[in-house]
């Protein structure tokens, strides 16, 4: 993964388009599956569990004809601790700075409470819209709910998983963007360090592995990475708030520690393309969600 640097970005021809893209929707309708599936490789975490997302994390689609700066954003719902704040607070400020709002829904179940609560924000928002009928593969009828959200938004039917409707997405997006210059060089697939996406693969592995068991009270740190000749070291911490999270993370015989690490260690594998030896170690930090310079500590702060 390539970080960016200066004097890499080149001068766009005549009738380039470029533009900001905020992907919006429920707490676990596809959004991070979509961005993966949109610049063609892992680079936000995906999991059954919802609010996966934390962060507002950029993909950058570029082709010869335009540039297109995807944002995930956290699923928008009610929260429950100052992390959730945080994260809602966050996505409603992406909403507010791009050229593109899609909104994605689940288009495989019935228009719901919280759909309706993102399209009344979106109600008197200038910014062009698009419905993304997510799942839509499945869905029988239950996507024509949805068409009262937005009677003016193009709709564009589409499947996160399996790349159906993909193209035509694009296609529509683009043709709502202005012209512009390159944000980013032409190579960068995100705009986010190494170091974050490590912290969020092993986190991914955490939330399918333990699943209900410790949904959202766990963040990584990565504390060391050492680059060596043949291997990469990195030494994370995951940061639980309960002694029983840790127990549950650690596992028998430290069995479900080595699960994650090893399930882990196979993605990050994959990131820098190189051989992976990876640490962990977990710490207990009482009610971080709830405090403000935890928060910060740990990376999570509302983005300016």
């Amino acid at each position: 993964m390539n970080e960016i640097s200066l004097g890499t970005i080149p001068t766009p021809p005549p009738g380039f388009k470029s533009g900001f893209v905020a992907i919006i929707g429920r707490p676990n309708v596809g959004k991070s599956t979509l961005l993966n599936q949109l610049v063609g490789q892992k680079i936000a975490i995906t999991s059954p569990v919802a609010q996966t997302t934390r962060n507002r994390l950029k993909g950058i689609v570029t082709t010869p004809t335009e540039q297109i700066i995807f944002i995930d954003t956290p699923g928008i719902h009610k929260p429950h601790h100052e992390l959730g704040k945080v994260i809602v607070k966050n996505a409603k400020q992406a909403i507010a700075l791009v050229d593109v709002i899609l909104f994605l829904v689940d288009s495989s179940v019935q228009v719901g409470g919280g759909d309706r609560y993102i399209a009344e924000l979106l109600a008197d928002n200038p910014t062009p819209i698009i419905l993304g009928l997510n799942k839509s593969d499945i869905a029988s009828n239950t996507g024509e709910s949805y068409l009262e959200l937005g009677p003016n938004w193009d709709i564009v039917k589409l499947s996160a998983l399996n790349g159906t409707g993909i193209t035509e997405l694009q296609s529509v997006i683009v043709n709502k963007l202005p012209c512009g210059p390159y944000y980013y060089p032409p190579e960068l697939v995100t705009d986010q360090p190494e170091r974050l996406i490590m912290a969020e693969l092993i986190r991914e592995q955490i939330l399918y592995l333990t699943r209900q068991e410790i949904p959202h009270s766990v963040a990584i740190v990565i504390e060391k990475i050492e680059q060596k000749a043949k291997v990469t070291k990195i030494y994370a911490a995951i940061n639980v708030e309960r002694k029983s999270q840790k127990g549950i993370i650690i596992g028998k015989g430290g069995s479900m520690l080595k699960a994650i690490g090893t399930a882990a260690r196979e993605q990050i594998t994959k990131l820098i393309e190189g051989e992976v030896y990876l640490e962990l170690f977990v710490k207990v930090e009482p009610m971080w969600r709830q405090s403000q310079r935890q928060l910060i500590e740990l990376g999570y702060q509302v983005e300016r």
